[in-house]
């Protein structure tokens, strides 16, 4: 990235965890920038690198915030049409605030007053930083937050034991899914793989439950390296392994379970691949090529909220024809309703495709 400070041209290494190009626009700011100016300069599409006080610099990010976030809401024709509405509302929001930049320096460290300390949370978000650099504030104010969810952990009932999220990893902040794999009747203690197994949460669940061996599977090396610390942490390494790899490992198993993205969409960004499933092609992959890893008489375990069939993007005759088209049949599906804080919050924009939304484990057996 290049700009133009005290009539000298600066170069610095890019950063974004999130995969954000870097900016073209660049201007250097300091503590005497208004809200307004960075308003404006932001609605121009020009970043802003700051250099001044850090706490300063984390005010003015939180008056961009209330500003993107003030505009008035619209009535939608449909769901899915509060859905997108929603979703460009949430880019516009990120892009805005990913204009506000700070500069990081090797160590890594920010070189501005009043700096926090975040060696610790810019190394999981970033890895190695020995050069000069450039990240937004908004998404290195994100960082900070993840590393104190990787080190406070997340308290999990079904294991009575804490996962700890590594930065990137989708982490169970809602516990339905996970209660419904901790009390569904197991077909086997043998062997299971649990696919896109994310912070490993499911994984180990099985493993407590007694399952022999658990292979759990990601495409994420954050999610392996995140998976196999907490299978140590929780002292179900004997039981459980993370091995990176596309979906299934090789062999059959009489149990496998998978918990796929929900929403049918595209992902804005790296972090939204745990959310965001295009076209629902990890669903309907996991669907089609389930038969041939599963063992005579297992069990294919799916997790889905049916949030997608309430926005109006996926029906439920969609996901029973892909089932049946993989050649499965349901031999039981069990349902449980979300107890997290948006499924009551009237002012969410969402609020009556989340208030309506039902999560399920599906049993599939080979028809």
């Amino acid at each position: 990235m290049t700009w133009t400070e005290a009539g000298s041209s600066r170069t610095a290494r890019w950063l974004s965890a999130n995969g954000r190009p870097a900016p073209s626009r660049v201007e250097v700011v300091t503590d005497s920038l208004t809200a307004d100016d960075a308003i404006r300069m932001a609605s121009q599409g020009v970043a802003m690198l700051w250099q001044g006080d850090f706490h300063n610099a984390r005010q003015i990010l939180n008056a961009l915030d209330r500003r993107v976030g003030s505009g008035k809401k619209k009535t939608a024709d449909s769901p899915a049409d509060d859905f997108y509405r929603h979703r460009q509302s949430r880019s516009h929001r990120a892009r805005v605030l990913g204009l506000l930049l700070v500069p990081l320096d090797p160590g890594p460290a920010v070189p501005l007053r009043r700096s926090p300390d975040i060696r610790a949370a810019a190394e999981e978000a970033y890895g190695d930083i020995s050069e000069p650099s450039v990240v937004s504030l908004h998404e290195l104010v994100g960082a900070i937050g993840a590393h104190e969810w990787r080190r406070n952990g997340v308290w999990v009932d079904a294991l009575q034991g804490r996962i700890h999220p590594h930065y990137g990893t989708f982490f169970p902040t809602r516990s339905e899914y996970v209660d419904l794999v901790a009390a569904a009747p197991l077909p086997s203690e043998k062997l299971a793989f649990d696919v896109g197994t994310g912070t490993g949460v499911l994984a180990a669940v099985l493993a407590r439950r007694g399952v022999l061996r658990v292979v759990a599977t990601d495409n994420e090396p954050r999610a392996i390296a995140c998976a196999g610390e907490n299978f140590r942490n929780l002292a179900v390494q004997d039981r459980a392994e993370a091995v990176l790899t596309d979906m299934f490992p090789p062999g059959r198993a009489p149990l496998i379970v998978c918990n796929p993205p929900w929403i049918p969409a595209t992902p804005h960004s790296s972090l939204d691949n745990a959310v965001y499933d295009p076209g629902s092609r990890m669903l309907f992959r996991f669907l089609n090529e389930l038969a041939d890893h599963l063992e005579p008489g297992g069990e294919g375990w799916l997790v889905l909220s049916d949030l997608a069939e309430h926005l109006g993007l996926r029906s439920r005759d969609e996901l029973l024809g892909a089932i049946e088209a993989a050649g499965l049949k349901v031999l039981e599906r069990f349902d449980t309703r979300p107890t997290h804080p948006k499924a009551s919050d009237r002012n969410d924009p969402l609020f009556a495709a989340r208030a309506a939304e039902v999560t399920s484990l599906w049993r599939l057996a080979v028809r």
